[in-house]
């Protein structure tokens, strides 16, 4: 069936009406002009929709009441997917998301459903879609989207939020802290750029266990910064910027007892310092990396050792309360003061019968240490068995002598 102009040759839209805005908020089923029986249920050439929710549909008029060629135009202004069915919505001609505009018209009409077309449109300039898309990390720029890091000052104490996701958050006083959230609640995508600007050292934490480069927290001394990236159960920081002014990173770390095995990120520091309160002797196991360290031991020792190892070679024992500048050439510790330039003396810590002042690399508990004042002991193997005073020499168990020539004073077998 055509309905054709005589005086045109053109085909007659049975619809008088060019525009009408359109509110869903049920089904509707819509009718030509020439046959409603309402007010607000018909079908114009350019509808503009908006549907209240999602899932609602709009019902096309009969399509034997029209000629084949007969069309419409439908955008979607509002946030709702909605769809377009023919008469009685018997088939969907078109679905039409939030932003669309979808061309529709009639190729077939032997029935009241007939058989319909549809053309895409578009969603609108890419000028505005830009404007609208941009979200944080990105602003537009004409009709593009280009990567964005606006900066701003961060405060002490304050805690990292998912609004800082790709900001860059500068620091400017003298010493701070700040908090990274459990890292689930803001996913393995999330980062955000922090610089030091300021006097002091801030120091960022994470929230419970969670780690930040393998530690609880990280320390950015001035001039310092990095990209602080969350795995969605952790941080990491790439391109950490090392200050040359700040060179040296220090560890504050509690050991008990027994063996204990330092991360890479912890044996990065180059001064160290060791806290609480001993039950057993404890070996602290470095990498085996080339280093030079500042190790002071602060431990509560209860008569336990303090060692420093790589698990390859020669070990070092520090005594408690004293501290040691040691050289790791990746398999031995070495003290590093062996000699004192420009000095014509060197001088020792007292040392313990247990840990020798001068001791050996392969058997710690043997050397010289100082007991009391005007003392002098030898120990082996953790006992004394010499000790020099200023009056005299006294040796604890057996003296074997060959020859007694030359010692005079004193009682032999």
């Amino acid at each position: 069936m055509s309905y054709v102009s005589p005086f045109t040759g053109d085909v007659i839209q049975p619809t008088d009406v060019s525009y009408r805005t359109v509110t869903l908020t049920a089904n509707t089923q819509l009718n030509w002009p020439s046959n409603s029986t309402t007010s607000t249920d018909y079908a114009a050439r350019i509808m503009q929709v908006t549907a209240s929710t999602a899932g609602l549909s709009m019902y096309m008029p009969p399509a034997n009441q029209a000629s084949v060629g007969n069309d419409a135009l439908i955008r979607n202004i509002g946030s709702n997917t909605f769809t377009v069915k023919d008469y009685a919505g018997t088939n969907t001609i078109v679905t039409v998301a939030a932003g669309e505009s979808k061309y529709i018209y009639i190729v077939t009409n032997p029935t009241a459903q007939g058989t319909w077309g549809n053309i895409a449109f578009g969603t609108g300039t890419s000028s505005a879609d830009a404007a609208t898309l941009a979200g944080y990390g990105l602003v537009a720029s004409g009709a593009t989207l280009n990567q964005s890091h606006p900066s701003a000052s961060i405060t002490s104490g304050s805690t990292f939020a998912t609004t800082d996701r790709a900001q860059t958050r500068v620091w400017g006083s003298g010493g701070g802290t700040a908090t990274l959230p459990a890292a689930a609640t803001l996913g393995n995508n999330w980062f955000t750029l922090f610089k030091n600007n300021g006097t002091g050292s801030f120091t960022i934490s994470c929230t419970g266990a969670e780690l930040i480069d393998g530690n609880s927290s990280k320390t950015f001394n001035p001039t310092e910064s990095a990209f602080i990236v969350c795995t969605g159960s952790a941080y990491v920081t790439i391109g950490y910027g090392v200050s040359s002014q700040f060179a040296f990173t220090a560890l504050t770390k509690n050991v008990t007892g027994g063996s204990v095995l330092l991360t890479n990120n912890e044996a990065a520091n180059n001064i160290q310092e060791y806290v609480g309160n001993l039950t057993s002797n404890v070996t602290v196991t470095f990498p085996a990396v080339v280093n030079l360290y500042v190790i002071s031991n602060q431990v509560t020792d209860n008569g336990f050792t303090f060692t420093v190892t790589t698990g390859l070679g020669y070990t070092a024992t520090i005594p408690p309360g004293q501290q040691a500048t040691l050289i790791c050439d990746g398999t031995n510790f070495f003290n590093a003061n062996t000699t004192q330039a420009g000095a014509n003396s060197v001088s020792l810590i007292d040392g313990s019968v247990g840990t020798p002042a001068l001791n050996f690399a392969g058997e710690t508990s043997t050397g010289i240490y100082r007991p009391s004042a005007g003392n002098l002991g030898i120990s082996v193997l953790g006992t004394q068995r010499v000790n020099v005073s200023a009056t005299g020499v006294s040796v604890t168990g057996t003296v074997t002598a060959t020859k007694y020539v030359g010692i005079a004073g004193g009682t032999f077998p």
